[in-house]
This record gives C-alpha cells, structure tokens and sequence, in this order.
C-alpha cells in the first residue's frame, strides 16, 4: 500500500488561515492546517459530519475570501487540551470556483518549489 502522502495528487501547503463552516443557519470558526487545490485539512472545535457537504469559507491574507463546498472525508481529535477537544477533518472540496482554484494552484506551485 502507497504512504499516503505518495498517493496525493497535488503538493499541500501549511497555512493557517481563518475559515468558517456554515450549515443549518449555524457558524463554526476553525483554521486551516494546510491546503492544496483539492481540499484542505482544518481544525475547529465542533467535529463535523462525515460524507456530509458544507460551505466554507476560506480568508487568506491579502485575498478575498475563498468560498467552497467541502465533503468531510476524514475526522479525527487534532489535539486534546485542558479546555476542550480540538478536532481535525479532511475536506475534498466538491465546488470552487475556476478563480479561487487557480489561485490556489499559483500559491501551491510557488511554495512546492521553495
């Protein structure tokens, strides 16, 4: 079996960048742990619904926001502290638009080749 970071497509990026995850009129702020042109991996201290699709909004710096539709493909406790549960979630995003994606792949490609 192929370690899993042979088997992803595209190069992630560490960023921690804010996002908010909206569903059923409800808002659950986290951050990004890193992100490719596919998907993302965050934090945040709500666990989500696995195979389920969220809006998510992504805020970079010195962008404008990125708004995608994410499937939760993995969850999992990122860290356990004192106060509470932090989980971590594989998202594969399942719409984004052909502006957010490109400049997703110029910020991956210039990192990949740092």
């Amino acid at each position: 079996m192929a370690h899993p970071i042979e088997r992803r497509k595209y190069h992630r990026i560490n960023v921690t960048w804010p996002i908010s995850i909206v569903f059923d009129e409800e808002v659950i702020d986290g951050e990004t742990i890193n992100i490719t042109v596919d998907g993302v991996l965050i934090r945040c201290e709500e666990p989500l619904k696995l195979n389920e699709v969220f809006r998510i909004f992504i805020t970079p710096p010195n962008h404008q926001g990125i708004e995608v539709n994410g499937k939760v493909i993995w969850s999992d406790h990122y860290a356990i502290d004192e106060q509470d549960a932090t989980f971590g979630m594989g998202i594969c995003f399942v719409k984004i638009s052909d502006v957010d994606r490109h400049f997703l792949k110029d910020l991956v490609s210039a990192h990949s080749k740092e």
